[in-house]
């Protein structure tokens, strides 16, 4: 029956149960519709035969990611190929070789006298059965090289002469034949050679030497010098080690001998399978990895998971296991997964990232000399034939690599990065003599798609709307594909250093029938898409769209006609369904300016894609649209207003008829909003730049800027109108018939109920213009007594009860800026509690504020012997707006009024953050109190907007050059401040008790005095 070897030649468990008997099996990946590699029975048979022998006659310790139990291995191989050649057991073991490599050795014992060496080793395996010819306790713990094996397996190195750090790199071939019993024996010798007292006397350099001298007398001549050894069991060796080995002392004289590099690999001559016999290495490896690779990717698909390049642990352990075993090496090993991983890519879908990776391995390791003559010509083959797989992959990108499969935009990038990096190899350019121009193949090969597409897309066609309407659909899919090309697939061939619009070629015929067509069907959305479609496509590819606009000239002012027409329209039927409520929640204006905005924004957009080449024309086409939508604008107001009258009339309700005309109001004002952003959406600036060489500013300013202009001033002036009628409304009283004592109550009724609708619903702007009416020119109330201290006051504390917590302590902040300031320019000599001196500084590169402290003066004693002891505390406050910076504090000064601390810090911010209102360096002085809290000396602060360097982009400031700044100390009052009681009476806000706990600690140390 067929069955798998264990390593004791017994039927591995995991194939107990199965009985079938097939001499010449067939690999399931054989029979998947050939996705796979095209692999012979015969073939196959002998590929798994090597991997069973492989396992069976496996060496070294595994590696901790490696598969430990050979019978999982079994099982593995057994689940790619169910069906196994018979007959692994009678082969014949291979020979067993350690591949050892003797790298350097440093820190060796100097015995010359000189106080240098000569080293040499002598190495060799050492078997259970050699024995020590003396059999003496002592003599065996002494053992060496020498005494332990057979003179004909001991190697020996070169000589070299007169150093401590000798390098050899000479790697031999040690057989064995039990890896469990034998071990590696290495010695490392001082070659003394027979010299003249006089000679050594000449190399004498200090008294060890002399010691060295009576020591060679005392030995017999020419008898070399021990200098360590390394004893290695095989059983605890991996299939490849590289490391440095302690050379160990027959004696504890000198127990510290320096160490020796050591790389191992254990390989296998002789091996009895027939591959073995019959192909190189480097093919059987091949083989056996595209197998194990196919079978991995198609795990994969049935699991619907997309394979990533790593193998499993089990393929990753066999390949690993059958690449040592051969002594295939690393540069083999990496030409070998290329040559699987590129051909296997053709036939079957995975991440084109795996060969990216063996592009650079290559790349680094390419010595060209390495390959035999019929391994290039494969390699270079292997180059041709993914290249024109890639390209013809590119040529159906838009099929092979969807926008609607995920990742698929990644897939193309991986694979033009593949391709373009391939073609950059040195084994690329040697291999292949005729190497490719790959933006030239890629650029044709979209170019044929896509004029191969195009074709299919133009048709005879019979009537004028027949033909109107085809080219309407064709204009929009080319501007379409266009955009798309630009938006998204562009960036991926640019990356790859193609263009892919330069590619987008369309037959000169088709371009004829397209712009003959588009005229006589007519319409504004044809000239503007057949605009856009000319901006999109390189110009000086083969449509060569010079003047096309001149086909369009005719029609256009027809067609601007008709847009104004149309916008108008639309403008009307909003204002008649318009019933003047707010549009949405946090909307204060209604319907009408909704649609009007879109009316706008249709007409930003033709303007843009109608692209207008000739610079005078496109002037008078922009004066054109301005004219219109100035016009559209004011009739907008007319109409809105009379809307307004129309529903007061049919709903007579006065307190209604007021809110409407803040819809007015509202209206009017966001369309003064859209007119002042049409410079900006219309690109007058570019305008400007093209016209200057024909059209004089000053025309520019009187046709474009003036026209603005004057709408937004009668804009304005409807505003104020409507704003007046409001004023009337309110001034409109129903308390008179009740005497001047009692009308005082409705009115102030009439005022509540009607003004705080106005101030919520009115836009904020307008509400404050009802000051003015009050104010009547003159003939209502004087501004003086509407601006009365007890006004602002009330004002002022009515705008501090509305700020949220966060807002008021920024505040308070700035307040106590400005009070510092106002005691300095008061009294520039007062510094009543002292002063502190800093230099600030910040570094944009780094968002880096720099600070130094540099000294205090005239502190005030605040200890027992009239002196103090201070040190600085540094904090960035508010502390919301820097919650991750922690306060740092300079060192302490003992007994000093004037102490000298000249310490830097550097504090992590954004430089936003350092712009905000009243964001500052909070520097606090404190006198140190061994016992109890820290008494406080003052407190100065530092704007951070006032920051050099905060405003720059760069570092430009010279650090050398930056001002000091001297800071007068100052302590908070103890009461009264309206901020921190205004915190202090919102007691579920725990930021804002948390501020107010923090000052009035502050106030308490206090000098100051109500």
């Amino acid at each position: 029956s067929a069955s798998l070897l264990s390593l004791d030649g017994s039927v591995p468990p995991v194939l107990q149960e199965r009985g079938t008997n097939v001499a010449l099996p067939q690999s399931p990946l054989v029979a998947l519709e050939g996705v796979a590699v095209s692999v012979s029975p015969l073939q196959l048979a002998l590929l798994y035969e090597e991997v069973l022998y492989t396992i069976r006659h496996r060496l070294g310790k595994p590696e901790h990611h490696h598969v430990v139990d050979s019978q999982e291995l079994y099982a593995y191989v057994q689940k790619v190929s169910p069906h196994l050649p018979d007959g692994v057991r009678s082969k014949t073991s291979p020979i067993f070789c350690l591949k050892a490599t003797v790298k350097e050795a440093k820190g060796i014992l100097g015995k010359d006298v000189s106080g240098f060496s000569d080293p040499y080793c002598l190495l060799g395996i050492k078997t259970k059965s050699q024995e020590l010819a003396n059999p003496d306790h002592k003599k065996r713990m002494k053992a060496v090289v020498k005494d332990l094996i057979p003179e004909d397996q001991i190697h020996r190195t070169q000589v070299i002469s007169q150093t401590l750090s000798p390098v050899w790199d000479e790697t031999f071939i040690l057989e064995f034949e039990d890896m469990e019993t034998a071990s590696f024996h290495l010695d490392m010798w001082d070659s003394d050679i027979v010299e003249s007292v006089r000679h050594k006397l000449g190399e004498l350099t200090d008294l060890h030497g002399l010691k060295r001298i009576f020591k060679d007398a005392r030995k017999d001549k020419g008898q070399d010098d021990f200098l360590g050894n390394v004893v290695l069991h095989l059983k605890d060796l991996h299939c490849w080690n590289d490391q440095w080995y302690q050379l160990e002392p027959r004696t504890e004289t000198y127990p510290n001998r320096g160490q020796c590099h050591l790389q191992f690999l254990l390989t296998h001559k002789k091996r009895a399978t027939t591959s073995s016999r019959t192909q190189p290495s480097y093919t059987v490896h091949r083989h056996l990895l595209q197998q194990l690779v196919s079978y991995e990717i198609l795990q994969h698909q049935a699991g619907s998971i997309a394979w990533d390049g790593e193998l499993s642990r089990h393929a990753s352990t066999v390949l690993y296991l059958h690449a040592t075993q051969k002594d295939l090496s690393d540069f083999h090993q990496v030409i070998a997964r290329w040559l699987a991983y590129s051909k296997l890519y053709q036939s079957l879908e995975f991440n084109s990232n795996c060969l990216l990776h063996q592009i650079t391995s290559i790349e680094y390791q390419w010595v060209q000399e390495r390959l035999r003559p019929e391994q290039k010509a494969e390699l270079a083959e292997s180059f041709q034939s993914l290249l024109t797989y890639g390209v013809s992959l590119i040529r159906r990108y838009r099929i092979i690599f969807p926008l609607s499969v995920p990742r698929s935009t990644e897939r193309l990038q991986s694979l033009l990065r593949v391709l373009v990096q391939m073609c950059k190899m040195k084994a690329f350019h040697e291999l292949c003599t005729l190497s490719p121009n790959l933006p030239n193949m890629v650029s044709t090969a979209l170019k044929l798609k896509i004029t191969e597409h195009r074709k299919q897309a133009v048709h005879p066609l019979q009537s004028m709307e027949e033909n109107g309407k085809a080219l309407s659909r064709l204009l929009l899919e080319v501007l379409g594909d266009l955009q798309e090309c630009q938006k998204i697939w562009n960036r991926f061939f640019i990356s790859g250093g193609f263009s892919l619009a330069c590619c987008y070629v369309l037959p000169p015929p088709q371009v004829s029938f397209l712009y003959v067509r588009a005229r006589r069907a007519g319409g504004l959305c044809y000239c503007c898409a057949v605009g856009e479609a000319a901006a999109f496509i390189h110009r000086d590819g083969p449509l060569a769209l010079n003047n096309f606009h001149q086909w369009f000239k005719e029609d256009v002012p027809q067609w601007l006609q008709k847009a104004y027409t149309i916008a108008l329209e639309r403008a009307q039927r909003a204002v008649q369904m318009d019933q003047l409520t707010p549009f949405g929640e946090h909307n204060k204006h209604s319907t009408s300016t909704v649609d009007l905005s879109t009316c706008y924004a249709q007409i930003v957009k033709t303007w843009q894609q109608l692209n207008w080449p000739d610079p005078e024309e496109a002037f008078m086409i922009m004066v054109k649209l301005v004219e219109d939508m100035c016009r559209i604008a004011l009739m907008y107001c007319r109409l809105i207003k009379g809307r307004a009258e129309a529903l007061s009339l049919s709903k007579q309700n006065e307190g209604e008829e007021a809110n409407r005309l803040c819809i007015v109001v509202n209206n009017i004002k966001q369309l003064r909003l859209l007119i002042l952003k049409l410079p900006s959406q219309l690109d007058w600036v570019q305008l400007e730049q093209r016209t200057g060489p024909v059209i004089d500013q000053q025309q520019i300013q009187h046709t474009l800027h003036n026209q603005l202009d004057s709408t937004i001033s009668c804009l304005d002036h409807e505003v104020q109108e409507v704003v007046q009628a409001l004023a009337t409304k309110v001034t409109t009283c129903h308390w008179l018939p009740f005497g001047p004592c009692l009308s005082i109550i409705p009115l102030m009724k009439f005022l509540e109920s009607e003004l705080q609708y106005l101030n919520e619903h009115l836009v904020q702007e307008n509400f404050k213009s009802l000051e003015l009416c009050f104010h009547a020119e003159g003939c209502g109330l004087p501004l003086e007594m509407l601006h009365t201290a007890v006004f602002q006051s009330l004002e002022t504390r009515l705008d501090l009860c509305s700020a949220t917590s966060r807002k008021l302590i920024q505040k308070y902040f700035c307040n106590r800026i400005q009070q510092q300031v106002g005691a300095t320019i008061l009294d520039a000599s007062s510094e009543k509690y002292g002063a502190v001196t800093i230099k600030a500084l910040y570094y944009p590169s780094e968002q880096k504020l720099h600070v130094e402290v540099l000294n205090a003066v005239n502190l005030i004693p605040l200890d027992s012997n009239g002196s103090s002891d201070p040190f600085v505390q540094l904090t960035l406050e508010p502390r919301n707006e820097f919650p991750e910076v922690v306060a740092r504090t300079t060192q302490c000064k003992r007994n000093e009024l004037h102490p000298l601390f000249d310490e830097a810090f550097d504090f992590l911010v954004p430089a936003e953050k350092c712009q905000q209102e009243g964001a500052c360096l909070l520097l606090t002085v404190f006198d140190y109190d061994t016992l109890g809290a820290n008494d406080l000396e003052g407190e100065a602060f530092f704007p951070l907007c006032h920051l050099p360097g905060l405003n720059s982009d760069e570092d430009s400031v010279d650090a050398g050059r930056v001002p000091q700044t001297r800071l007068p100390l100052t302590h908070p009052k103890p009461t009264g401040d309206e901020i921190l009681q205004l915190l202090e009476s919102r007691k579920g806000d725990k930021e804002a008790q948390a501020f107010v706990k923090l000052r009035k600690q502050r106030a308490k140390q206090s000098k100051e005095r109500e």
